[in-house]
């Protein structure tokens, strides 16, 4: 199944304090198992903290963010005056452009430099805006690489939503090996040809809209069609698969079979699919079953997507969804 172990190991930025390095504020860590562990041996990590790169020391006064939640200050909780919110979005922008080729970012939750959302933004009667923010530096950083798989470690401690998001980093990855092989008008719908069955499980209509951008490519350069279609696939990406989607992906993959096996083994593909489609078995059972029959009975078009294998078997994302 469609697995390029020759592919070098995708580059993972991450919230310093996630790996554990003791850079928080008061000289502690946040490790994440997740990261520091689980994923170590997939990924290489390139961790980062704004605050102590700004020379913020540590241990340090925490900062806050203040002020118009659509855009905030990043100031001392002790001194108001002490404002470090140009400094961190400078270094965003810095860092930004010297990580191009990493292909995801995990951001610490709830913090006024890294948190993605919901990072309470303090107004002058000392209470929260009821509307939350994002921190200085993870805007920054964001608005340079909007097609960027990005997420916040608390999040990923659901199922779904870690699957997603490490699915999104291998397609970037994919992506960048593409653009650095060279982009041709084949290069492109062969791509989108491996990412058919990717794409319906997580948004059917947008897998028509991709091909008809292909379709319509005629003598168009592929470097001006290239962006536009990566954006609509990441952003396609984004939205998670549900066990509806699935089980539609499901049912076309065991179409491919129906000539090959025998009844009993149809009626068991079924039963097992319907079984998934009710909650009663994660995806990783269903698929198990059609990847042994599509082992025994190849088909070269199957055998090529991404959906099959989108992540690393090992990693078992599959077990829990």
């Amino acid at each position: 199944m469609h697995s390029d172990l020759t592919a070098p190991r995708p580059k993972i930025a991450v919230s310093a304090c996630l790996m554990g390095q003791p850079v928080r504020y008061n000289g502690g860590h946040k490790q994440s198992t997740l990261c520091s562990q689980t994923l170590a041996d997939y990924f290489d990590f390139v961790p980062l903290c704004p605050e102590v790169a700004i020379g913020l020391g540590t241990p340090r006064e925490p900062i806050r963010l203040v002020g118009d939640p659509q855009a905030p200050r990043a100031v001392g909780t002790v001194h108001g005056d002490n404002d470090v919110t140009q400094a961190l979005a400078d270094y965003g922008q810095q860092m930004a452009g010297q990580l191009t080729d990493i292909c995801g970012y995990i951001f610490m939750q709830k913090s006024p430099s890294c948190g993605l959302a919901r990072v309470k933004v303090y107004q002058s009667n000392g209470a929260p805006a009821e509307h939350a923010g994002r921190g200085i530096y993870a805007q920054a950083f964001c608005a340079r690489h909007p097609d960027l798989p990005v997420e916040e470690d608390g999040r990923l401690n659901d199922p779904v939503l870690r699957e997603n998001f490490l699915t999104r980093v291998f397609a970037y990855a994919a992506w960048q090996q593409l653009c650095a092989q060279g982009l041709s008008r084949r290069a492109l719908t062969e791509f989108h040809a491996r990412y058919k069955y990717q794409l319906m499980a997580h948004n059917p209509e947008q897998y028509k809209t991709l091909g008809k951008l292909l379709g319509s490519m005629g003598k168009a350069d592929p470097h001006a069609v290239a962006p536009r279609y990566f954006r609509a696939l990441m952003a396609a990406l984004k939205q998670c698969a549900t066990r509806r989607t699935h089980t539609n992906v499901l049912q076309h993959l065991s179409g491919y079979l129906k000539q090959a096996i025998s009844r009993d083994d149809k009626r068991e593909v079924q039963h097992l699919i319907g079984q998934y489609h009710q909650g009663i078995v994660p995806l990783v059972v269903p698929l198990t079953l059609l990847k042994h029959h599509l082992r025994h009975h190849p088909d070269p078009y199957l055998a090529q997507q991404v959906y099959l294998q989108p992540h690393p078997e090992n990693l078992s994302l599959r077990n829990a969804i």
